[in-house]
């Protein structure tokens, strides 16, 4: 896991469940750490594993966290950051469009990026202006992307029946589903979705984490595609008949991930290591066990669902995270 043991994260997993750790301090003085506070590898490693394992117990700590996640926006090369309003399965309105081309006027905003996850992104916002801008965003109802963070990022549609004449279902609705379902949630690496109306598969579903493809008979499931510097095609999981199933299948699968990969791992090289069949075999040949996960995922859910941005922006919480230092003559 890195130098503070001799222990791999699987090790480490197992021994937070078996001995009801609960806080890092406990973690490293049970397992005996080398190094009293730990180091820059293990802590945000050990600070995700016991979010995932006590949902509702374990107070995230913040400081154990990158700096994008800490200041819930990415920096950038010159030190300013990106700002990306999530919207849900691509789908926005006139109203959310306005905002943040508002948002972008007043506070001088120089880039405003269309995104390949189907997102507006806002880059060259300096720190101090963070929480004014995330405030005014969220007077408009509009929440973090997380596209900073190990969490859910985007969930990419086509158009599908509503409007294209190949579509064969409606992908943009539950695009839009999955990505109200899976929001908020935090994961061992960045998770992309997208739903395709058809197999022509325009939003690209088969190079994705999750990707679900429409056809007349109902919906295929796939998982395990990264489209990154290792690209990877998806591996087919199942073809089933309803929206609800999709949800149910797509949310144990994810929790499956969270629970049982490492840190910094993609979905990709965990199925690859885990081998597809050991992933049928828990969400396929277990039925109660794949509705274990979906509800252990959706439990973990009460404690996530919030909007870290609009928690920022009156500055009660973290304000001298977003303070300029002062200059020293």
């Amino acid at each position: 896991m890195c130098s503070c043991t001799d222990l791999g994260h699987t090790a480490v997993r197992q021994a937070i469940l078996t001995h009801d750790l609960k806080t890092q301090e406990a973690v490293r003085a049970v397992l005996g750490w080398r190094t009293a506070d730990g180091c820059a590898k293990c802590r945000p490693a050990l600070n995700y594993y016991l979010l995932c394992a006590w949902p509702g117990e374990y107070v995230d700590d913040s400081h154990s966290r990158f700096v994008n996640e800490r200041l819930h926006a990415n920096i950038q090369k010159d030190g300013t950051y990106s700002v990306v309003p999530r919207i849900w399965g691509g789908l926005t309105t006139p109203a959310e469009l306005r905002a943040i081309a508002d948002v972008a006027e007043k506070y001088a905003v120089p880039t405003v990026k269309i995104t390949g996850g189907q997102r507006i992104d806002l880059l060259g916002v300096r720190k101090e202006q963070l929480p004014a801008l995330w405030a005014d965003l969220g007077a408009a109802g509009l929440v973090s992307g997380h596209a900073y963070g190990k969490a859910l990022r985007t969930v990419k549609t086509c158009v599908g029946s509503e409007w294209c004449r190949f579509g064969t279902q409606d992908s943009t609705g539950l695009g839009v589903k999955l990505e109200k379902l899976l929001w908020g949630s935090w994961t061992p690496h960045k998770v992309k979705l997208a739903v395709s109306g058809c197999p022509r598969n325009c939003a690209e579903a088969t190079i994705k984490d999750i990707g679900v493809v429409c056809v007349d008979a109902g919906y295929d499931i796939v998982i395990g595609g990264n489209g990154g510097v290792e690209v990877r095609v998806t591996d087919s999981l199942v073809r089933v008949a309803t929206e609800a199933e999709v949800l149910e299948y797509c949310a144990a699968f994810l929790q499956l991930y969270r629970e049982e990969a490492h840190y910094l791992e993609r979905t990709a090289p965990w199925v690859v290591r885990v081998g597809l069949p050991y992933v049928k075999t828990r969400l396929l040949e277990d039925e109660a066990g794949r509705k274990a996960l979906y509800t252990r995922f959706l439990y973990s859910q009460r404690y996530t669902q919030s909007d870290p941005w609009g928690e920022r922006a009156d500055g009660t919480i973290d304000a001298r995270e977003f303070q300029s230092l002062a200059v020293v003559e």
